[in-house]
């Protein structure tokens, strides 16, 4: 009973954010460490910037490791979870952020582009559900990234779109697999958000144009992003199961 009662209390649940060295990802982190949770921050090769992160988040009195793993390597997430689970304790919440986009019209694509974009998205999401599905916490929480380009269907993201469906797909299934377990499955679909990545090689017309797009009239901001992953990660969510959350401004 008494150790059914420490996994409750915020202060002793742990989180692991998948591609979290900056961005939306770091934001994330930030969230949940506010939220009371010790955070790893997960990252595929950036180490300074995940340090950066680590070193910002206990700066501020937060408990935060980084630790690196490409995601689409299984025995890499097993690592991940070792890692963890041996620094910070069993895992409670997984937050799958961790992705790559690159927009190109389907007749332009490369076979390489195509294997890449698979690779980190779908598969990474799979290695690090399968992973999960026997080493978080019974009632623990997970996030999944999807973007609303799966519904706003623009052209030059058809790569990049059927991975964020599959991982749609993926997730509802998966909430349903863990019946028993009362661990929640949900996902998140941004909009277009102010990072570097999104803003990267766009002109300022590009960019004001995206902005133009949602009635709020505005990109999104990676505190946007994170707000609505701590709030499905959390327990005023608790009665949120499968289901997928569009944040976006009112874009679609």
């Amino acid at each position: 009973m008494q150790q059914a009662s420490a996994q409750q209390t915020s202060s002793t649940r742990v989180a692991i954010v998948t591609g979290a060295s900056r961005g939306i990802g770091a934001a994330v982190t930030q969230r949940l460490a506010e939220d009371g949770y010790r955070v790893a921050v997960n990252y595929a090769s950036n180490v300074a910037e995940a340090d950066k992160t680590v070193a910002a988040l206990r700066a501020a009195g937060h408990t935060a490791i980084a630790v690196q793993a490409d995601v689409s390597q299984a025995d890499q997430v097993r690592a991940l979870f070792d890692t963890v689970e041996r620094e910070l304790g069993k895992v409670d919440v997984l937050i799958n952020n961790a992705g790559i986009l690159k927009t190109v019209p389907l007749a332009d694509s490369s076979d390489e582009l195509f294997q890449r974009t698979f690779a980190i998205n779908v598969q990474g999401t799979f290695n690090t559900l399968r992973e999960a599905a026997t080493r978080l916490n019974d009632g623990g929480s997970i996030v999944n990234f999807s973007t609303s380009v799966v519904g706003l269907k623009l052209p030059g993201y058809t790569i990049y779109s059927a991975t964020k469906a599959a991982v749609e797909s993926m997730s509802q299934i998966f909430a349903k697999e863990l019946r028993g377990r009362r661990i929640r499955v949900n996902v998140v679909a941004p909009g277009p958000v102010a990072t570097e990545l999104f803003l990267d090689g766009k002109t300022p017309e590009q960019i004001a144009h995206f902005a133009s797009l949602p009635p709020l009239e505005r990109l999104g901001e990676p505190r946007d992003i994170a707000n609505v992953v701590s709030f499905l990660a959390g327990p005023d969510a608790a009665w949120v199961n499968g289901q997928v959350l569009r944040a976006n401004g009112g874009v679609i």
